[in-house]
C-alpha cells in the first residue's frame, strides 16, 4: 500500500499545482450580444391639422398631440403660432414656430438662420444632408438629417418666400445612443416626411 502511494504522490502533487495555477487566472468575461429596447410603434393614422391660430394646414398622426407654446425661456413667444407635436409612446417632439416674413424678419434672414442652427450641430455629427424641399402644393424649404449623437436628428424649414416662414425640429426625451434610437427616428421622420407633402398654406 505504501509502495502504491508513493507512485501516486507526484502525480497527486501536479493535479494540486495545476489546479492552484488554474483558481489564480484572470477568469474569462464573455460579451453579452447587443440589446435594443423594444418599441411598440403606433398603427399609422393621418388627421387634419386646422388650427385657427396658425395660416397652414398638413396633416399630422392621430396618435401625436398638439400642444400650443404659451411661454418661450419664460416669456410670450413673437407669434402664437408656436407648437409642438408631441408623440408620448415614442418620446418624440417636433419644436415648431413660425415667423411672418417683413421687414424685420426677412426671407434671407430667416433663412441663414435655419441653416446655422443646422450648422452648430456639425460639430457633434458624424453626417449631415441638406435636402432641398418642393411639394405639390408651391411649398418649398430645406431639410437637414443629421446622423450621430446630435440633440436633433431632424429639422427643416418651410416657407413661400414671401410671407410665410416655418422652423421646425425633432427631438427625443431620451439617453438611448443614435443606433439604438435610429429605428424609432426613421419612424417619426416618415411622419414627417408626409407633414412637410401635405402642407398648405391658407394665404
Amino acid at each position: 500500500m505504501y509502495h502504491l502511494l508513493s507512485k501516486c504522490y507526484p502525480l497527486v502533487l501536479f493535479v494540486g499545482f495545476f489546479l492552484l495555477l488554474s483558481a489564480c487566472e484572470d477568469p474569462i468575461y464573455i460579451p453579452k450580444p447587443r440589446a435594443y429596447p423594444k418599441v411598440v410603434y403606433p398603427e399609422r393614422s393621418y388627421q387634419s391639422f386646422t388650427e385657427d391660430y396658425c395660416s397652414f394646414t398638413f396633416e399630422y398622426p392621430k396618435y401625436t398631440i398638439i400642444e400650443q407654446d404659451t411661454l418661450f425661456f419664460g416669456e410670450k413667444p413673437d407669434n402664437a403660432c408656436w407648437f409642438d407635436l408631441y408623440t408620448k409612446s415614442l418620446n418624440a417632439k417636433i419644436y415648431c414656430s413660425y415667423v411672418p416674413i417683413d421687414k424685420n424678419n426677412s426671407f434671407e434672414k430667416l433663412r441663414d438662420d435655419a441653416f446655422l442652427m443646422a450648422d452648430e450641430h456639425i460639430v457633434k455629427a458624424n453626417y449631415i444632408d441638406r435636402i432641398p424641399i418642393q411639394n405639390k402644393n408651391g411649398v418649398s424649404g430645406f431639410a437637414f438629417n443629421l446622423e450621430g449623437p446630435v440633440a436633433s436628428p431632424f429639422m427643416f424649414y418651410l416657407t413661400d418666400s414671401t410671407d410665410h416662414f416655418l422652423r421646425a425640429s425633432l427631438y427625443f426625451n431620451s439617453r438611448a445612443e443614435p443606433d439604438s434610437l435610429a429605428p424609432v427616428v426613421k419612424f417619426v421622420k416618415d411622419d414627417i416626411l408626409h407633414m412637410i407633402q401635405t402642407f398648405e398654406w391658407n394665404d
